[in-house]
């Protein structure tokens, strides 16, 4: 994990979204593109996900490579840091009105 995580959480709902769909089971699936990180991919049942959310979690250390997929895939679980943030992320949420759940949505 890095000494300090990036400050600004990329795209906060679809973020929250991402931790959500993990729960404690489902790891992130990074489909590795060329040295330079270029085509990269990153999914969750199925779904793609941004890259700067993918980044994000793995540069603050929220999520960590638990090994490979038989297609060579690399799964990327939950640290236990990560399941903090989720739970905090979860408890943020549900602090919100409607109106600033929208207003996170819609601006980030």
């Amino acid at each position: 994990m890095s000494a300090s995580p990036p400050s600004d959480i990329p795209s906060r709902a679809e973020t929250l979204k991402v931790l959500r769909l993990m729960g404690n089971y489902e790891p992130i699936l990074m489909l590795t593109g060329s040295d330079d990180g270029y085509g990269t991919r990153w999914t969750l049942g199925g779904q793609q996900i941004q890259p700067a959310i993918a980044r994000y979690l793995m540069e603050s250390g929220f999520v960590a490579e638990e090994g490979k997929t038989q297609f060579g895939a690399r799964k990327l679980a939950l640290t236990a840091d990560g399941v903090r943030f989720r739970e905090n992320g979860v408890r943020w949420w549900d602090s919100l009105s409607f109106l600033q759940k929208l207003k996170v949505t819609i601006f980030g």
